[in-house]
């Protein structure tokens, strides 16, 4: 088929590679532009996907906006049969969303309609979902709110989110070749709005650990904000993240506590630990480095 891509981050770029390698055409990619990165943020970036796009010889475009009748007749002109989009970042107006054959199809990493929006592995994280997965979905002009054309499954299990979005953009990337072998013969499947839920943006405001929670709250929460924005918590002054934990059995303190030479915190029910923590400004270390280079006697209450 003659396609489009449209995305952006690492997630991506797997579904960008698996339909070259499929022998699709792909004859235009859509990403966000160049944004400051590097030292002191003085040099403009691009895209993970820009530069796969790059690598492989494809015509790249980063327009701010899709909303000109230019920009829309630039897209309609490349004929496609197909525009595959995911973690793209703009909205598509409805001329955009019309110009292919078959539309324009979303990789989403969830279960729709559950958590529809920015962040859906995060919040099902988050939430304590045993499952979560991916839906190939016919795109329109509501927020996720497509009809389905595919879907897998995955557990979740103690993974974070920097783990489970590896595992669904190669999930991703083969639901969407496969989806694509015979795309007429499909039979899309309305979503029940009354089911939906929404996967709000992760706020950086949300990233500070409340060791009052449950444990299993407070495991998700790392787990959910891992590698970023990353949950923290405040130690004689300075932010230390926590990207992994565990559950562990602990009770009589008050929460924040720290209960033993292993870092065993009291929350507000039973305790975790953290395995992999990250001082600012320095790698993440398991626990034990961390502690030789910042120990944390018992009896230490945390904020």
């Amino acid at each position: 088929m003659r396609i489009i891509f449209m995305g952006t981050p690492d997630f991506a770029v797997p579904t960008l590679q698996a339909l070259v390698d499929a022998a699709h055409e792909v004859v235009c990619v859509y990403t966000q532009p160049p944004r400051p990165g590097g030292r002191r943020g003085r040099e403009l970036t691009p895209s993970p996907v820009q530069s796969r796009a790059e690598d492989l010889g494809i015509e790249v475009r980063h327009p701010t906006s899709l909303k000109s009748a230019e920009e829309q007749a630039r897209f309609a002109d490349l004929e496609a049969d197909v525009a595959i989009v995911a973690a793209y970042g703009l909205i598509l107006p409805q001329a955009v969303l019309d110009a292919p054959k078959h539309g324009c199809l979303n990789v989403h990493a969830s279960i729709l309609p559950k958590w529809r929006g920015a962040a859906p592995i995060h919040r099902a994280i988050m939430a304590g979902d045993p499952v979560t997965g991916v839906t190939i979905m016919q795109m329109e002009a509501g927020l996720d709110t497509g009809p389905m054309l595919a879907f897998a499954r995955t557990p979740v299990e103690d993974k974070t989110t920097g783990e489970l979005t590896e595992e669904l953009a190669q999930i991703g990337a083969q639901l969407m070749v496969g989806t694509l072998i015979d795309l007429a013969a499909l039979h899309p499947l309305e979503q029940d709005d009354d089911k939906a839920t929404y996967a709000a943006k992760i706020d950086k405001s949300e990233a500070r650990i409340d060791w009052s929670r449950p444990a299993d709250e407070v495991v998700r929460h790392i787990h959910g904000l891992s590698p970023f924005p990353g949950a923290w918590f405040e130690l004689d002054g300075e932010r230390v993240k926590v990207l992994r934990a565990e559950r562990v059995e602990g009770a009589g303190a008050a929460p924040g506590e720290v209960l033993d030479d292993r870092m065993t915190i009291a929350c507000g029910q039973a305790a975790i630990r953290p395995l992999e923590l990250q001082r600012a400004g320095k790698p993440r270390m398991d626990r034990a480095t961390f502690l030789r280079g910042k120990p944390v006697s018992a009896g230490t209450v945390l904020p």
